[in-house]
């Protein structure tokens, strides 16, 4: 390797869960630098999802992600003259950056009226182990299992 690795950055927790969990999420939502904004739907978010679920929210919401987050993933590998789709495990931290990802992604997608009534929905939706984000994982899971003969390419 060229270059030292860059150092990791320190990201402190939220001011109302106290949770680095619910910082990265926010960072991972915010358009232009804009966290008041962002941290303002996230938290309304919440609030719908307390109110739907009737049980803790960041319980609801910690075991959502958990359920959009995927283990394997395909990888594109040209060998010869043929492209494979290699399955790979992911490193922690990816799968958990691809997990809020999606959610969020999804979350942007759908039909109702605020985003933090959007990102209520999606949220509810992967808690209940359905919806688009958990869907895309499934599909993530099915298309590694489908390419698993491929696996000894790994590199």
């Amino acid at each position: 390797m060229r270059k030292a690795k860059p150092k990791k950055r320190i990201i402190l927790p939220d001011p109302k869960f106290n949770d680095v969990l619910v910082t990265k999420f926010v960072n991972n939502m915010m358009y232009e630098g804009r966290k008041n904004v962002v941290y303002q739907i996230f938290y309304e978010a919440m609030e719908v999802v307390g109110t739907k679920s009737g049980e803790d929210c960041i319980e609801v919401w910690k075991k959502a992600l958990a359920n959009v987050t995927p283990a394997v993933e395909v990888r594109s590998r040209r060998i010869g003259g043929a492209t494979f789709q290699i399955p790979s495990e992911i490193r922690p931290s990816r799968k958990m950056s691809i997990g809020m990802k999606n959610l969020i992604g999804y979350a942007r997608k759908r039909h109702e009226k605020s985003m933090g009534q959007k990102l209520a929905g999606e949220i509810l939706a992967a808690y209940k182990e359905e919806g688009s984000a958990f869907k895309k994982k499934e599909d993530t899971h099915r298309m590694a299992e489908a390419n698993k003969a491929f696996s000894h390419f790994r590199f």
